[in-house]
């Protein structure tokens, strides 16, 4: 287990056998998915850290890509977040995050895919360089969050996963939770009304409070900082942000 993210010249922490291992960078949205289902459904693991500017040569040799999220379970390694959520939650059944039944299931995957729109949206605004109003960015925003808020309407549901949090919970959290970064990012807020997606409004607070999601948390500032690195072309302060 790492508690600083590895670089160039490091060695990788010694394994346990028998237990999984969980290679992430601690503010990728994509990896953070991971995380939350490995802690929702108890998986126990150790988790290594990855600096992604300066990734340590013995990486490539676990995971050819070099890329976060992957687990190494046994001699089985698994990358891709959506990946990693599927394989986990069949692997390890207890806490179930899927519905069993297989067109229930298949639902949720449409969710989790609807729900690409606004994160597309998101990383436009946060990484692209396509230069719009705040106006023009809300307007494209609540287009794509509009799948989303009638999903939320016609379940009934506080959550996409019932009266508790399910995989597709879990899948669109890492972006919401980084809402807050945009408002930096535009220096100044999107002017979207609360009675625009209500629904999803009181989701994003529901999920605040979840405690796996408060034991994770990456606020927006923090989040912008490890972006605003990136795209400068800069190595970021991952260790001391």
């Amino acid at each position: 287990m790492s508690t600083k993210h590895l670089t160039v010249g490091s060695v990788e922490p010694p394994r346990t056998e028998g237990l999984l291992r969980f290679y992430s960078m601690k503010f990728c949205p994509f990896a953070q998915r991971a995380a939350l289902v490995l802690k929702a459904k108890n998986v126990p693991h150790d988790v290594v850290y990855i600096n992604l500017f300066k990734k340590p040569e013995w990486y490539s040799k676990i995971n050819e890509k070099t890329l976060v999220p992957a687990i190494l379970d046994g001699d089985k390694i698994v990358v891709e977040s959506l990946d990693i959520a599927d394989y986990l939650d069949e692997k390890y059944p207890e806490n179930p995050l899927y519905p069993a039944d297989p067109a229930a299931k298949q639902q949720v995957k449409d969710i989790i895919n609807k729900a690409g729109g606004p994160q597309g949206v998101f990383i436009k605004i946060v990484l692209g360089k396509e230069e719009h109003s705040a106006e023009e960015w809300a307007t494209l925003l609540l287009e794509a969050l509009q799948p989303l808020e009638e999903e939320l309407s016609q379940r009934g549901t506080p959550f996409f996963g019932g009266d508790k949090p399910g995989m597709a919970d879990y899948m669109i959290w890492p972006f919401a939770e980084r809402a807050g970064c945009i408002g930096i990012k535009l220096q100044q807020k999107l002017p979207l009304k609360d009675s625009d997606i209500p629904l999803l409004r009181k989701w994003r607070k529901d999920m605040m409070n979840e405690p796996v999601c408060k034991e994770l948390y990456i606020s927006g500032e923090r989040f912008w900082k490890i972006t605003k690195a990136k795209v400068a072309g800069e190595e970021p302060a991952y260790d001391e942000i």
